[in-house]
């Protein structure tokens, strides 16, 4: 049968939506939709007069193609402008502000119709720009720049869903009135930002129509940010100060501004019945975009133990988020005007990459952020992570090495901060791959009880506890590292630690349910094959077991029994000759 043939061609692609439609539309649903035919009408004139064309339209969103990349961002700059100048006519409840998004990319022509990922982006980056604003695709900054007379911010590289590779992205600053998102504050000056991450908790929304239950929301709010305050990298604003905003609609810019913080969280609390639903959403500052949000759903039987668990929940899932948003605040700086902070965020967003050439750039950056600053603790266990994942994934050119390197840095950053849970635990997880497990254990547990959300720490607890011999008391914390960060970058660590427990345990088939979703997670890691061909070995699966040693041989052809042995740091001897037994089994070589 005949290849179909696809057009393609280049094209600049405007994408725009309106900026919280469904509220506007719940408030007033016949002044909303004649707004927005108004505001449409000057939308696609301006499109036609810049010589673009409309080929999407849907309820609030409009989507239009430009042969030239400059008349795309001039036309979404004179948009804004005339859609300005509109809103200050309106109430401010019944102003309507548009995002738009423009990209320069391959599309697939379909009839009228235009498909592709360079379709797909120009929507991802809408999303990015701020209400009133335009957020650009890197390929279109490259075109445009010096030939507007506009202003651009780098934002950096930006992961977008269902988008493989970051996207780097720009904020376009246009000339005339800056949107009304963007007005100043009654002329009151902004706080300095601190050098740390920076946040503010907002009390909660009580959603119940029930005033008797605003003790309820207030308890969830106090305990975030005592959980919060745990964190030793967070500045985190204090209770009395945040509690001045209770019962006042407020724009989470001022309120960024007016505390000089560069994140805000805010959330709400609705209970009906025995059941109690949570919203809770992280907000950057400078934008008003959105970095993170969740809805916890609970049964509402022990009231106090339940604010407990929502608190931990929630700091645990925005400890690794707000670590993503400071990693690409460093990326977009200029590398001539970095100071040891910025080159520590440099070194994380190269750790978690996890590959050979990232993790020894990312070793060069964390001994050049501790040159800058001797005491700068989170360098330090930096350094010493870059050496464990070094061993973890097979890279290092001797694993015995790697577990000496490592462990002095780790040392350090304790001694720098006693009070530092991340340190403890980094120290804890050194410990363990000198299979030094008494000692591991007794560090992750004084990071538990430092932060008991921290999800790499319940992590390290229930891995320590697995090569230690104590395979069934492993099981409650790597669940909970799980539940407490389900999009962590080491999710295939969390996933073949259960496998291995599971195996210890003799439940082959758990073991191997386990071990192949530890598989499906990014990033080689030759114990996620091990784990899976002994279980299969003990069940007497050998050809299945075949199959997956042909594709571990492709990654690690020197792999053998002796190797296992030698690296792995299983230590109850029991548990080790099982372990090799099924390797055996299954065909591995000795």
């Amino acid at each position: 049968m005949a290849r179909q043939h696809v057009t393609r061609r280049l094209a600049a692609i405007l994408a725009a939506d309106v900026a919280g439609y469904s509220q506007l539309m719940g408030a007033d649903e016949e002044g909303t939709l004649r707004t927005l035919k108004a505001f449409r009408t000057v939308i696609d004139g301006l499109i036609a007069e810049h010589e673009g064309r409309v080929f999407g339209s849907a309820g609030d969103s409009v989507i239009a193609e430009f042969a030239s990349p400059v008349e795309a961002v001039r036309c979404a700059a004179e948009i804004q402008r005339q859609l300005e100048t509109r809103n200050a006519d309106l109430a401010g409840e019944r102003r309507m502000y548009f995002r738009i998004g423009v990209n320069l990319g391959d599309v697939m022509v379909d009839g009228d119709n235009l498909l592709g990922d360079g379709v797909n982006v120009a929507a991802r980056l809408e999303a990015l720009a701020e209400p009133g604003g335009i957020c650009i695709a890197g390929s279109v900054y490259e075109q445009v720049e010096g030939k507007l007379a506009l202003g651009f911010a780098d934002l950096g590289e930006q992961t977008v869903k269902n988008i493989a590779r970051p996207i780097r992205a720009y904020r376009v600053a246009p000339d005339g009135p800056a949107p009304a998102t963007e007005a100043g504050w009654g002329g009151t000056d902004p706080l300095p930002l601190p050098e740390k991450p920076s946040i503010a908790v907002l009390p909660f929304d009580n959603m119940s129509g029930d005033r008797e239950q605003e003790y309820f929301s207030d308890g969830i709010t106090a305990d975030v940010i005592t959980a919060l305050s745990r964190v030793r990298w967070f500045f985190v604003i204090a209770r009395n100060s945040s509690f001045t905003y209770k019962g006042r609609a407020v724009d989470v810019k001022q309120v960024a501004r007016e505390l000089g913080v560069r994140y805000v969280l805010e959330g709400s609390v609705r209970k009906s019945g025995e059941r109690v639903r949570v919203t809770a959403q992280l907000i950057e500052g400078a934008t008003g975009n959105q970095v993170w949000a969740r809805r916890y759903d609970r049964e509402l039987s022990d009231i106090f133990a339940l604010q407990d668990e929502i608190a931990e929940t929630i700091v645990g899932a925005i400890e690794p988020e707000l670590g993503k948003a400071e990693r690409g605040r460093a990326r977009s700086r200029k590398p001539g005007n970095l100071d040891a902070w910025d080159v520590y965020q440099r070194a994380m967003s190269r750790l978690y990459r996890y590959t050979r050439e990232d993790l020894a750039e990312a070793q060069g950056l964390f001994q050049r952020a501790t040159a800058l600053d001797a005491d700068l603790g989170p360098a330090y266990s930096g350094l010493a992570e870059a050496y464990y994942y070094e061993a973890v994934y097979g890279f290092a050119d001797s694993v015995a090495e790697n577990r000496d390197k490592a462990i002095d840095p780790a040392r350090r950053a304790v001694a720098l901060d006693t009070e530092d849970a991340g340190a403890h635990c980094t120290l804890g997880r050194v410990h363990y791959l000198r299979r030094e497990h008494d000692e591991a254990i007794l560090e992750l547990e004084t990071a538990l009880d430092l932060n008991p959300s921290l999800a790499l720490a319940h992590y390290g607890l229930g891995a320590a506890l697995v090569f230690s011999g104590r395979a069934g008391e492993s099981l409650p914390h790597l669940e909970t590292a799980i539940r407490l960060s389900p999009h962590d970058p080491n999710m295939g660590s969390f996933l073949v630690r259960i496998a291995d427990a599971k195996f210890l345990m003799r439940d082959y088939d758990g073991a191997v349910k386990w071990a192949i979703e530890a598989l499906r997670q990014p990033n080689f890691q030759w114990s996620r094959y091990t784990v899976l061909i002994a279980a299969l070995g003990q069940l007497e699966r050998a050809d299945e077991a075949q199959r997956y040693l042909k594709d571990l041989f492709r990654q690690r052809p020197d792999l053998t029994v002796s190797f296992v042995r030698d690296t792995h740091v299983l230590s109850d001897p029991d548990d080790v000759a099982h372990y090799l037994d099924g390797l055996r089994k299954a065909g591995l070589p000795e």
